[in-house]
């Protein structure tokens, strides 16, 4: 079975994400710079999940240039992942409207979380389809960044009790972490 069907529909998928997302952004009701203070809180948490749709949208991308085939389990793996990316705007609108208090903010990281493993689930299920030592495979390696990210998430839902700041900053690095293109892909295909 071809890639391109899945592909497709997970493009569109995130396209919808990110435009469900936007409109959480409400007009403010004055013309001048004090208007848009109450905002701070929506915009950021939607710059935030904007990110993280890229970042997955671009490592799906990645994921899929390195896939020959594709079977059911792997597009039931894929549709697990986008079921986590579709929760992103209610978590994102939920910790914006209600300016990062603890429980949202906890939410948030634990759908973030659930994403993460979505992907992790897609990125083995693929490797599993493909024979040992195959492009994909040999890419993604021991996928320590992948790990590391599982971790700094639960730790990030757990410091979000102790502080709302602490868990968002957790989720705002392991962003940074991923912003940095994933270039094992591209490197392995180049080679």
């Amino acid at each position: 079975m071809t890639k391109g069907r899945m592909e497709a529909f997970s493009d569109g998928v995130l396209a919808i994400i990110i435009t469900i997302m936007v409109l959480e952004l409400k007009v403010p009701h004055g013309a001048d710079l004090a208007a848009l203070e109450p905002l701070l809180p929506v915009f950021l948490s939607y710059v935030l999940s904007f990110v993280y749709v890229a970042i997955y949208w671009n490592n799906h991308h990645h994921l899929l240039q390195a896939t020959q085939r594709v079977n059911g389990p792997i597009m039931w793996a894929n549709v697990h992942l986008l079921f986590w990316l579709s929760l992103f705007p209610f978590a994102t609108a939920w910790m914006g409207e209600n300016h990062f208090a603890t429980l949202p903010v906890a939410i948030y990281g634990g759908v973030l979380l659930c994403a993460a493993l979505a992907y992790t689930i897609l990125v083995r299920t693929l490797i599993a389809h493909h024979e040992p030592g195959s492009t994909l495979a040999t890419a993604i390696g021991a996928d320590r960044k992948g790990q590391l990210s599982l971790l700094l998430y639960v730790v990030g839902i757990g410091l979000s009790f102790v502080a709302w700041w602490l868990g968002a900053a957790l989720y705002v690095a392991v962003a940074l972490v991923w912003l940095v293109p994933d270039t094992r892909i591209e490197r392995t295909l180049r080679a």
